[in-house]
């Protein structure tokens, strides 16, 4: 005699039509790929952010989620006796782990004195740890949910995967320009994915408590419910101290004295003392101005290139306004474009006082006018009939995919269109 499956999972009824029963488990596949990839995208964007080398962890992360997917693939075919109960778990712990990811992370490089280089052994397996976990619980949904499609209504295995996968892809592509354009700009990668943990939560145990409740028991029900108001609890705990979190976090990360810290539409910009200690800049986690040393960094930086003639100066990157004061010291410059991708630098190098102060409030000279933009491409459509005696490069390192770009063939390239036949070009090494 055959064993009724665990938790009370039968052959009841669902309490709506067979037709809006699949669509409510599609639009459930549908909301799940979206957060999924925004926890894929997150772990690549604050990865990159921590330590640089955004290809190398790009790789790590997907390549590792991947992986992982197939194993959950195989772990579900365990649950598939209890389907339902199973998808809810999954949902509840992946709505933790996806949701807390990101804060996990940040905590790890904020508290552990950084990666040690690039890698470090602690950081480097809460990494690999926090994608695998991910990718596990991806993988699972798939198998349990076209168990519960097919719960509903026969169909032929080909057309219930078609439906799925249909609804899989298309929540990915909303999750993958969501993230960019919409979570990131406005509320930040750790709010971003403590709200997207929230959302799939409300999506799995909604479809499961709602739809398939009759396929558990009135325990299985209790502790499902219990598990996704514990998950919405910390999620919205963690929510109200994002904040001084993060602010804990810059602390032990750029000192005490953190003046500004801002999401821009480019990078994260922080700027530390200039009122108690020496003004630090900050791009993205990464050092770009001390108030130690600008002045003799940027002094050696511009200088040998101004010795002939300098009328006509183009500065790339630069917004901070510091090349751009190295270069108004010098007698007979008539002409000054600084171009750069972030306004929001440009907008604090103008209005900080600190930072205007170290920069000698350049970017206000009438000599100076400023552009704010790709750098390749404004490069690429400057007019190669007025040339630039002098180009400055003042570009990030290129340790991010998208600054790689400026120290290529290509970039030369196009520096060597708008440079004057007796022009210099001089680049940070």
């Amino acid at each position: 005699m055959s064993r009724p499956p665990l938790g009370g999972q039968g052959r009841a009824p669902i309490p709506v039509t067979p037709g809006t029963g699949r669509f409510l488990v599609l639009v459930c596949v549908f909301v799940c790929a979206a957060c999924g990839l925004v926890y894929e995208l997150e772990l690549v964007a604050l990865a990159s952010y921590l330590m640089g080398d955004s290809v190398t962890q790009a790789s790590v992360v997907l390549s590792v989620m991947v992986f992982a997917m197939g194993l959950g693939s195989l772990a579900a075919k365990r649950l598939r006796c209890r389907a339902a109960a199973g998808f809810g778990l999954v949902e509840a712990g992946l709505a933790l782990v996806g949701g807390c990811s990101a804060m996990a992370l940040y905590a790890v490089f904020a508290w552990t004195g950084g990666w040690g280089g690039a890698w470090s052994e602690g950081p480097r397996w809460v990494l690999v740890g926090i994608s695998l976990g991910i990718g596990v619980l991806i993988g699972a949904e798939v198998p349990l949910l076209m168990v519960l499609i097919q719960r509903i209504r026969r169909q032929d295995p080909g057309g219930a995967v078609a439906d799925l996968f249909a609804a899989d892809y298309v929540g990915a592509l909303v999750g993958g320009l969501a993230f960019p354009f919409v979570l990131l700009p406005l509320l930040g990668q750790l709010t971003g994915a403590l709200l997207t943990g929230a959302v799939n939560a409300v999506a799995g145990g909604a479809l499961v408590l709602g739809l398939f409740r009759r396929d558990l028991s009135a325990r299985g029900r209790w502790l499902l419910l219990v598990a996704n108001v514990v998950v919405l609890s910390l999620l919205a705990t963690a929510w109200v101290l994002v904040d001084d979190f993060e602010r804990a976090a810059r602390h032990a990360m750029f000192g005490a004295h953190v003046r500004v810290a801002e999401q821009t539409a480019v990078q994260e910009v922080v700027l530390t003392g200039g009122r108690s200690g020496p003004l630090g800049l900050y791009l993205d986690g990464r050092l770009r101005v001390s108030g130690r040393d600008a002045r003799a960094y940027y002094a050696t930086l511009v200088d040998p290139a101004m010795r002939g003639p300098h009328a006509r100066v183009l500065v790339l990157g630069g917004g901070d306004g510091l090349a751009a004061r190295e270069v108004l010291r010098h007698p007979g410059v008539r002409r000054v474009d600084v171009v750069d991708s972030d306004p929001g630098v440009v907008r604090l190098a103008r209005t900080d006082p600190a930072l205007s102060a170290l920069n000698g409030r350049a970017l206000s000279d009438p000599r100076v006018r400023v552009s704010t933009g790709d750098v390749f491409g404004r490069l690429r459509a400057a007019p190669g009939d007025l040339p630039y005696d002098v180009v400055i490069c003042d570009l990030p390192d290129p340790g991010l995919t998208d600054s790689t770009k400026l120290y290529s063939q290509e970039f030369y390239g196009l520096v060597g269109r708008v440079l004057s036949p007796a022009g210099r070009v001089v680049v940070h090494g």
